[in-house]
């Protein structure tokens, strides 16, 4: 089901490495439609992408793939199947119905959270062309209206920062604060991967005793036959 919702206080926050996918997926399909929908090697591929980025990531396949049913669910990714891999692609238009440059908008701040109107303007270029900074801030206020994106500074100043509004509440915060934007992210992934590492270790101990149960039961088996 589509999250279709035009209320800012209703937009649900997405996790880090949600924010990613969803950014990669909606990057690649504007700047290289040819290869779009993305094959689950090329999406991580796409995370792990050292330009454009930020924080700079290194995930396993594995963790895309185990992070892609919470966005399926929610109506934002779906997968494609067919040929030799299945393929993913993103519903963003429908589900926050937005247009090109708005969705390039939102591409970039996930991509690389907080950014100055200047420099998001040179970075969605890549994607979508933004004719001059008047442009940019008429679509730029129609999504503050929305509560897709968020100013973390007075808008006007000079320097001020604009980012998306999917983050949680007290990460918000985090960053309005201009405190420890880079160590928050890296914790939370940092968080995650060490979860995931700690169900792979539960899982090879359970593994490695099972198999010593199973050489002792032969071991066990041939002493009878051969007794």
């Amino acid at each position: 089901m589509s999250q279709t919702i035009t209320n800012p206080n209703e937009w649900e926050p997405l996790e880090p490495l949600h924010r990613r996918i969803l950014g990669v997926l909606i990057e690649k399909s504007k700047t290289t439609p040819d290869s779009y929908p993305l094959s689950l090697n090329a999406l991580a591929t796409g995370c792990n992408q050292k330009s454009n980025r930020d924080p700079i990531l290194d995930l396993e396949d594995e963790e895309v793939e185990q992070a892609l049913p919470a966005l399926q669910k929610r109506g934002l990714v779906s997968r494609v199947a067919g040929g030799r891999v299945d393929r993913w692609r993103h519903h963003a238009y429908e589900a926050w119905s937005v247009g090109r440059v708005e969705l390039g908008i939102l591409a970039e701040l996930l991509l690389r959270g907080p950014q100055t109107e200047g420099e998001l303007r040179t970075r969605v270029s890549r994607m979508d062309a933004i004719s001059d900074l008047d442009s940019q801030r008429a679509t730029l206020k129609e999504l503050v209206r929305r509560g897709l994106v968020v100013w973390l500074d007075p808008e006007g100043r000079r320097g001020a920062q604009i980012t998306h509004g999917f983050y949680p509440p007290a990460e918000l915060e985090t960053l309005k604060s201009g405190t420890g934007r880079h160590d928050e992210v890296a914790e939370v992934f940092s968080a995650k991967r060490l979860e995931a590492d700690s169900v792979i270790n539960d899982r090879v101990t359970a593994l490695e005793a099972r198999v010593r149960e199973l050489a002792e039961q032969l071991e066990s088996l041939r002493k009878a036959v051969g007794g």
